[in-house]
C-alpha cells in the first residue's frame, strides 16, 4: 500500500516501514492492515536481508456487512509471508471469540529455532445479528 523511509542507505533500497493490506479470504468485509520493518541496503534489495521481527496490525470491518465464506476454526493461520530467505516467516492468525461474537487477529513472526515474542493484536466485531459460524 505505502511506506516510508526510516534510514539512507548509500547502496540498495532505505530502510523503511511498509503497510500493506491484507483481506481475510472467509470473512468478506474484513481488511487487516500491517506495518513492518523492511530492510535496505544491498542485502535488502536483492531478498538476502532478515527483517526485523516487529509488527503491527490493524483489521477493520470495511464493507455494509461481513459475510462468512463457511464455517471458521476457533484458530486459523489466514497469512504467512517469508521475511527473511530461509527461516523467518510472518504470521497472522484469525482468532473467534464466539462469546463476544467478535474476530481477533493476531500478528507474529517465527524463526526455525527461535521465534520472537513481539507481537501486536487487534479486534473485529460482529454484529449480533450476524453469528460467526464456527467448524
Amino acid at each position: 500500500m505505502g511506506e516510508v523511509s526510516t534510514a539512507f542507505r548509500w547502496v540498495g533500497r532505505n530502510d523503511r516501514v511498509v503497510v500493506e493490506a491484507y483481506d481475510d479470504p472467509k470473512v468478506q468485509g474484513v481488511t487487516c492492515y500491517v506495518s513492518r520493518a523492511r530492510t535496505g541496503g544491498v542485502k535488502g534489495t536483492v531478498g538476502l536481508a532478515e527483517d526485523r521481527a516487529e509488527a503491527s496490525i490493524a483489521c477493520r470491518q470495511v464493507a455494509a456487512a461481513v459475510q462468512f465464506v463457511g464455517k471458521l476454526p476457533l484458530q486459523e493461520d489466514v497469512f504467512t509471508e517469508r521475511m527473511s530467505v530461509l527461516f523467518k516467516r510472518l504470521h497472522i492468525v484469525r482468532l473467534v471469540d464466539p462469546k463476544r461474537n467478535t474476530l481477533v487477529y493476531l500478528t507474529y513472526s517465527d524463526k526455525l529455532v527461535d521465534g520472537s515474542p513481539q507481537n501486536s493484536v487487534t479486534a473485529v466485531p460482529v454484529s449480533a445479528g450476524n453469528p460467526i459460524p464456527l467448524k
